[in-house]
């Protein structure tokens, strides 16, 4: 019952650290959208370093399962549970179908190309696209929480 209760405490945390670079990206995005190129390439570099916390979500993924695993017994906390981790798991699809090529696009935001306005609404929606499916997964690993009963 303790393990069980510390898998449910970690798969909560790690989700919801997960949520912070991208809900951070989601209430930045209707500010840095008005900005001009300079200003904006300018604002990127903030994000430097901010690499590393890629194996948040990959923490929290594999908690989720583990989660989803542990409370296999009881089909709503595993489906639950499961689903956060789908979501999750979605974040990463999304990060290397739009946001990686626009880094790469840019040099990680160094390099000005021709198409940069079209690349910064692909990279801010795929952060916002990213944050909501963060919160969904934080939701649905609650819920699952709530929802497990012991024995």
């Amino acid at each position: 019952m303790l393990a069980m209760k510390a898998l449910q405490f970690l798969a909560v945390v790690l989700t919801a650290l997960a949520l912070v670079p991208g809900g951070a990206h989601l209430l930045a995005m209707p500010n840095k959208l008005g900005l001009d190129g300079a200003a904006y390439f300018s604002v990127q570099g903030i994000y430097r370093g901010w690499a590393l916390l890629g194996i948040v979500p990959i923490a929290a993924i594999a908690a989720d399962i583990a989660l989803a695993i542990g409370v296999r017994r009881q089909p709503a906390p595993f489906r639950l549970a499961l689903a956060g981790a789908l979501c999750l798991a979605a974040t990463l699809a999304v990060f290397f179908l739009w946001t990686y090529p626009a880094n790469q696009a840019t040099a990680n935001w160094t390099a000005v190309p021709n198409d940069w306005a079209a690349l910064r609404r692909q990279w801010e929606y795929s952060h916002a696209a990213s944050a909501i499916l963060t919160f969904v997964a934080l939701c649905l690993v609650t819920l699952s929480v709530l929802r497990w009963r012991p024995g």
